[in-house]
């Protein structure tokens, strides 16, 4: 009778574990209020998704930047990393849901003194077994533990994917700023070239008895202007380089250059609605996966109120001879399906159900703050790049206006029309208006990389398959 019984339980068992419930809320995407439009619309803009946009600055060498630090950067391959750690976190928790099983095979023996026979006796024991265990998931216990654990997997590599945005947009901006120091080193360095011939005439003027110890120091006072600037300019690309080469996963040194600032194309901006964002961007799909397994870690935790029945089994031989051991008479069988259910917690099982739903709170929060610093970023970006141009066409207009008066004033006072006071003046500000000027040209272009960057880029695939 004892066989049919069992039978009987372990159907019942099947039966009930095919039909059970998962405990806890099931994940649906919280409603969201998303702007209708842009601060600043773009009508012409191009649609540039799935592209590797920073090949739109025609750098060859740029290009050749980001794909070495797509393949080198330690950041992106402490990332890559964690994703594998995440994978092998998420077979183990899933491998809970189905029977495990196990095989052993024991040889020992053992001397025993029993009183009144005599002596020792030894005694040899083999057995060898085949276990089973499983664990029957009627409340979803294992399930939603199991969609916690894939949802972190997934957040960990749209972790990996943030990484790789935050590097193309770090890489292509260092780039930039290192070609805008660049230019202000040769603008310096012409500067102070023009401004020693100035001053070797000068002293000659003053040798001469032409010019005052007035004139012939205020000379040399733009000329040192401009030397001074040299040095900071020097330290400055230095440190950029280092910078940029540990971006690339390299030791600090020099670099190669390419296309001069003012050379490098301005990419187009990119198309899409505010509601794009939710798919593009990885740290909101980081964030929304992160909201899911934290709500499915409510559900694991609610099924500790409820009954746990495990099946266990074990079929094997036992027998004190090996020549014996796979005999019939030396098989051994035992099924049970222990069931375990709690009575009295002392509010451990309340308190690890509340502790889940606030993490679930926290988690909806800051989705939600991502969500709301996205659109801000998007919304900055745009902002930023339509009013540096406007910031830019002017300068460019005051750099023409200060060379025309620069050169107006040296003649005027080389003509003993005027003191050398104006001439001063007009060159200390065409210098610095020059100065004024790439450093705009660099706000524009990074202006555009903050742009693509608060979008998500539109290139995650092809930028993916490079950083494997």
């Amino acid at each position: 009778m004892r066989k049919p019984l069992l039978s009987t339980l372990l159907v019942s068992l099947l039966v009930l574990a095919s039909s059970a419930c998962t405990l806890g809320p099931d994940y649906l995407r919280p409603p969201l209020e998303t702007p209708t439009a842009w601060r600043v619309s773009e009508k012409d803009a191009g649609d540039l998704a799935n592209t590797p946009w920073w090949e739109q600055f025609a750098d060859p060498v740029l290009n050749d930047l980001v794909h070495t630090a797509l393949r080198e950067n330690k950041d992106l391959l402490l990332a890559a990393a964690r994703v594998d750690e995440f994978a092998g976190r998420y077979g183990f928790v899933r491998a809970a849901q189905f029977p495990q099983l196990g095989g052993g095979f024991t040889a020992s023996r053992q001397r025993n003194t029993i009183p009144g026979t005599g002596g020792p006796t030894v005694f040899d024991s083999y057995q060898a077994t085949l276990s089973a265990t499983w664990e029957i998931d009627f409340w979803g216990r294992l399930r939603r533990q199991s969609e916690a654990a894939r949802a972190q997997l997934l957040a960990s590599e749209e972790g990996r994917r943030s990484v790789i945005l935050s590097l193309v947009a770090s890489v292509a901006g260092a780039y930039i700023n290192l070609r805008e120091l660049d230019r202000e080193l040769e603008i310096s360095r012409a500067t102070a070239h023009s401004r020693a011939q100035s001053h070797a005439v000068f002293r000659e003027r003053f040798a001469g008895g032409v010019i005052s110890i007035l004139e012939l120091s205020q000379n040399q006072s733009q000329y040192e202007e401009a030397l001074a600037t040299i040095p900071l300019l020097e330290k400055a690309i230095a440190q950029q380089e280092n910078g940029l080469s540990v971006l690339l996963g390299r030791n600090p040194g020099p670099l190669a250059r390419g296309r001069t600032i003012e050379q490098l194309a301005l990419p187009v901006i990119p198309a899409g609605l505010p509601a794009d964002l939710l798919e593009r961007r990885p740290d909101i799909r980081q964030a929304e996966q992160t909201l899911i397994a934290a709500n499915a870690q409510i559900g694991a935790a609610r099924a500790a109120y409820f009954p746990s029945v495990s099946l266990t089994g074990l079929f094997g031989y036992a027998s004190s001879s090996l020549g014996h051991l796979f005999e019939g008479n030396s098989q051994i069988w035992q099924a049970s399906a222990p069931i375990s259910v709690p009575i009295f917690t002392a509010g451990a099982i309340a308190g690890q159900v509340q502790a889940a739903e606030a993490v679930q709170q926290q988690a909806l929060l800051s989705y939600q703050k991502t969500i709301q610093q996205a659109f801000r970023e998007v919304n900055d970006a745009l902002i930023e790049q339509n009013r540096t141009h406007e910031q830019l066409a002017a300068q460019q207009r005051q750099v023409e206006s200060l060379e025309r008066y620069a050169a107006t004033a040296r003649l005027r006072y080389d003509n003993g029309y005027t003191s050398y006071i104006e001439v001063l003046d007009a060159q200390r500000s065409l210098f610095n208006a020059q100065l004024q000027f790439t450093q705009t040209r660099k706000t524009q272009l990074q202006a555009m990389i903050n742009l693509y960057k608060a979008l998500g880029g539109g290139w995650q695939p092809a930028s993916q398959q490079e950083s494997k």
